[in-house]
């Protein structure tokens, strides 16, 4: 192996030659196995220092298949092509890669043989495929890969009792919930870089937690409750934890990891990778793991080419939508699914496997979608035979797989489910096309989840044909906003499932006419709503309160591409990340619009708000402090204006400290001045005033010859 060099070293050295490497995608570069060159990973190196096996062996593309039947040399091609005709259709079989020994007192074959592929995965595919194979009563396939006999063979003869280790109390990952001042953190990555703070708007500016450099390889992501922090690496993922020391408190063996997923309560983690196949006509294979994010131990693992993977869904990576497996259940990470061809797959986490052993058959289902909070599922299926077969969204429970309610859909062009994220109402927006099939025309089906017979209501709105460009439901609410419109400046509409007048329809409650918006964002909390235009709109802001239906304050953040609450409601981050390559950095907002301040990094590439878990309370205490607010906000009014003294104080200092430098600045050019007073006044032959108006103008009249010519007169006489 290479020597390990710094990367400050491998800086130095690509200056030196001139190369940029920031304008290089490390991602793309594919390390031989077992090989890293010196290049240290963001983990310091450790991340599996401690882990016995190696994932890349000198024979992990060889499978011994035991079990075999045990035949004369008469049968030995019989016996060569049933094998050969099994596991050729898993992977390509290198030539004379198919060897069974025999025994040289009988020359029968000894019931077992030796399979070579071409990489170690379609080994791996082979060893998952055909373990436990029933090749007759007699013969049931054992089938394990070579490089795995080794560790066999250092399982010792004796029982060894296992060391036990004094308990040591770890750190309360909740304690950063317990901050005195009640503040949020936040994550970025910049350059190589990787930071937590606090979001200190008080003294308007962060304060910096932990940083660490290649701390990641590819991004870092929150857990859902914000217990966690991932970070990626070559050899697989691991999380950290903390108010400020985040040390790392697990690690997850997965080499080549691209992707990662908490389950909603944060019990296990999906890590996946894609492996290019070694014959580019064959697809490639995906590896998904499931872990125990406390235990690091590994619940179910899910392989297989990239075709198994594809089905329903769009976007994604690499073919595959992502995330592969969607969870559901609310906060019990009960249950979780994927989409198949005309299945979808429901497994529940007590055993790992599918909900009463089978995939539930919906033929031609192209998407689905969980309840934030109950066991429900929201099944798609589009229209059949040319629309002899309407389209359909059908809502099962689960995991007893009843049909609660279906709604058949005509003319669809297309079809997408938001759910609000209380579970109490789902919204689906339908493109149907005209009579003509010509064009389009979008509609909203609103289903009451949590009412008798779940009743579902068809809103259109006021022009059928605008373009929906953004719909959103408020969270902890019964309201939601449109943005409509096939104009340059859209509209916006807000409706509400609920008001005074109407309980139980849907009506509108106002329409913003032209706006210079293509996002919405709510507030955690509700009520509060960030209109925001980005992209072609290059970051104009407005900050909506739709309680009141008002505008709050409008801004810009030019060039702005994310956009993030903090999970409070309080305030709200605007970035420009490295997709531009000018003005990278993020803004942090009031909720009412004020920018408090900026902060520019280069090559920024993330800013995560750390999330929190709900919040203990039940509903009744929360409206009891909403009612007595005057009485619990003395205490931080205090507070906040000994900070504004402190902020005032702060404000003389400095002003006290740039006018000292002025002086400082006056006097050192007084000085100078001085010391060439001989020079000046030598310059102006002995006059000794340096003020202009003690001097007398004289005028002096000088004779110069400008040329001289010679000419010949000739003699008259």
């Amino acid at each position: 192996m290479a020597e390990v060099i710094s990367m400050a070293d491998i800086e130095a050295s690509a200056a030196r030659i001139g190369i940029d490497l920031s304008s290089i995608n490390l991602d793309s570069i594919q390390l031989p196995p077992g090989e890293d060159f010196g290049i240290q990973s963001g983990d310091d190196g450790d991340l599996y220092q401690d882990d016995p096996l190696e994932f890349e062996g000198g024979f992990g593309n060889i499978i011994v298949v035991d079990n075999l039947p045990v035949v004369p040399p008469e049968k030995f091609e019989k016996l060569e092509g049933v094998i050969r005709k099994i596991y050729s259709q898993i992977g390509t079989i290198r030539e004379g890669g198919i060897w069974m020994p025999v025994s040289p007192d009988t020359q029968k074959t000894l019931g077992y043989c030796f399979i070579e592929y071409n990489t170690a995965q379609e080994a791996e595919l082979a060893r998952e495929k055909t373990n436990g194979y029933k090749l007759d009563k007699s013969h049931i396939f054992a089938v394990n890969v070579l490089d795995d006999f080794e560790k066999y063979m250092k399982v010792p003869e004796e029982w060894k009792a296992s060391e036990i280790k004094p308990y040591m109390p770890g750190e309360n990952l909740q304690q950063w919930l317990t901050d005195e001042k009640a503040r949020d953190q936040f994550v970025i990555r910049a350059g190589s870089n990787t930071e937590v703070f606090w979001n200190d708007p008080r003294q308007l500016m962060p304060e910096l937690v932990h940083q660490r450099q290649y701390w990641t390889e590819s991004f870092v992501q929150w857990s859902p409750l914000g217990t966690y922090l991932a970070t990626v690496h070559r050899q697989g993922a691991a999380v950290w934890g903390g108010a400020s020391t985040f040390n790392r408190l697990m690690r997850f063996a997965h080499p080549q990891v691209r992707q990662i997923d908490f389950s909603p309560s944060e019990k296990y983690i999906i890590t996946y990778s894609s492996h290019e196949p070694s014959n580019p006509r064959d697809s490639h294979r995906i590896v998904i793991n499931i872990f125990d994010v406390r235990t690091g131990k590994l619940m179910r693992d899910f392989k297989g080419n990239v075709d198994e993977f594809a089905t329903g869904g769009s976007g994604g990576v690499s073919g595959i939508s992502w995330p592969v497996f969607r969870w559901g259940g609310g906060r019990e990470d009960k249950y979780f699914a994927r989409i198949g061809k005309n299945v979808i797959a429901v497994y529940e986490t007590e055993t790992f496997t599918l909900v009463d052993k089978k995939s539930m058959k919906v033929d031609n289902v192209v998407d689905f979608s969980w309840s934030p909070t109950d066991p429900i599922l929201a099944l798609f299926v589009p229209e059949q035979g040319g629309g002899n077969q309407p389209a359909r969204v059908s809502l099962v429970q689960i995991p007893g797989k009843e049909e609660l309610r279906q709604k058949n859909l005509f003319s669809v062009s297309d079809c997408k489910v938001y759910w609000q994220n209380n579970g109490e109402y789902l919204a689906v927006k339908v493109d149907r096309y005209t009579k003509t099939k010509k064009s389009t025309y979008t509609g909203f089906e609103l289903f009451r989840i949590k009412e008798r017979d779940i009743p579902i209501e068809v809103l259109e709105l006021d022009n059928k044909n605008d373009k929906i460009i953004a719909f959103a439901w408020e969270p902890k609410g019964h309201r939601f906003a449109v943005i409509h419109g096939d104009g340059p400046r859209p509209d916006i509409s807000f409706y509400s499932m609920r008001t005074s007048q109407n309980t139980g329809r849907v009506s509108k409650l106002m329409t913003l006419k032209s706006k210079q918006a293509n996002a919405l964002y709510w507030s955690p909390a509700g009520r509060y709503i960030l209109l925001a235009g980005l992209k072609g709109f290059n970051g104009q802001l407005e900050f909506y309160n739709v309680d009141e239906l008002e505008t709050m304050a409008t801004g810009e953040h030019f060039m702005a591409t994310d956009i993030e609450w903090d999970p409070t409601g309080r305030y709200v981050a605007t970035a420009v990340t490295s997709v531009h390559e000018m003005e990278n950095g993020f803004h942090i907002w009031s909720f009412n619009g004020k920018l408090l301040y900026r902060i520019s990094r280069d090559h920024f590439y993330q800013f995560l708000w750390r999330p929190r878990p709900p919040s203990l309370l039940t509903t009744e205490k929360e409206e009891e402090i909403a009612k007595n607010l005057k009485k619990y906000s003395k205490k931080y009014e205090a507070e906040d204006q000994d900070v504004s003294m402190q902020l005032n104080e702060q404000d003389r200092k400095k002003r006290k400290m740039l006018q000292d430098q002025w002086n400082e600045w006056v006097a050192k050019w007084k000085q100078w001045h001085e010391e060439e007073r001989q020079f000046r006044i030598q310059l102006r032959d002995g006059e000794a005033s340096d003020e202009e108006e003690e001097y007398e103008a004289k005028e002096v009249e000088v004779e110069e010859v400008l040329d001289v010519s010679e000419e010949i007169v000739a003699d008259q006489d």
